[in-house]
C-alpha cells in the first residue's frame, strides 16, 4: 500500500478506491499530503471534495479544543459543575484564547516561530501569544500598552485577510 503514498505530493489528492469495504461498510479512501508534508488518509462515505472541506474544518476545531484543554488552558481540570458558572468560565477562557491567538498571529508576522528538525513549528500561535502575554505581564509591563492596542483593534474583514 505504501507505493500509493510514496509519490503523493503536498496538497495532491488521491482517491484510492471509489468504494472499498472497510469493516463491512462501503467507503471511499482519500489520501493527501498536508502543507507540512504529513500524510493524511481519510476513510469516509462522503464525496471526495466534501470530505476534504469537512476535514479541514474538523482539524481546525480539533486544534482549537486541544489548546483549550490539555495543551493550553487545561479547561478539563476545572471542578466547576454548575451550568451558569461553567458558561461564564467558557466565555472567559474563549476570550483569553482569542487574545492569545491574536497576539500570536501578530508576533509570528514580525518574528516567525522557529521550525524544529521534524518540520513542525516549535509552538502554536496560541501558545506563542500566551507565553508573550505572560512574560509581558510578569517582566515587561512597558510593552503592555502595545499588546492592549492590538487586542482592542477590530478584526479585519474576511475579504481583507
Amino acid at each position: 500500500m505504501s507505493e500509493w503514498f510514496d509519490k503523493l505530493q503536498v496538497e495532491e489528492i488521491r482517491c484510492l478506491f471509489d468504494r472499498a469495504e472497510v469493516y463491512g461498510k462501503r467507503m471511499r479512501v482519500v489520501a493527501t499530503r498536508s502543507p507540512a508534508g504529513d500524510l493524511v488518509v481519510i476513510v469516509t462515505d462522503f464525496p471526495v471534495w466534501e470530505t476534504l472541506a469537512l476535514y479541514r474544518q474538523r482539524w481546525s476545531i480539533e486544534c482549537t479544543f486541544g489548546s483549550l484543554k490539555t495543551r493550553g488552558f487545561d479547561l478539563e481540570r476545572t471542578g466547576i459543575t454548575q451550568a451558569a458558572r461553567l458558561e461564564r468560565l467558557f466565555g472567559l477562557v474563549t476570550l483569553a484564547w482569542v487574545a492569545c491567538l491574536r497576539i500570536g498571529v501578530r508576533l509570528a508576522g514580525q518574528r516567525p516561530i522557529k521550525v524544529k528538525g521534524h518540520g513542525r513549528k516549535a509552538l502554536s500561535l496560541v501558545r506563542y501569544g500566551a507565553e508573550t502575554l505572560v512574560n509581558v505581564l510578569r517582566w515587561d509591563s512597558g510593552r503592555l500598552g502595545i499588546l492592549a492596542a492590538e487586542l482592542i483593534q477590530a478584526f479585519p474583514a474576511l475579504s481583507a485577510a
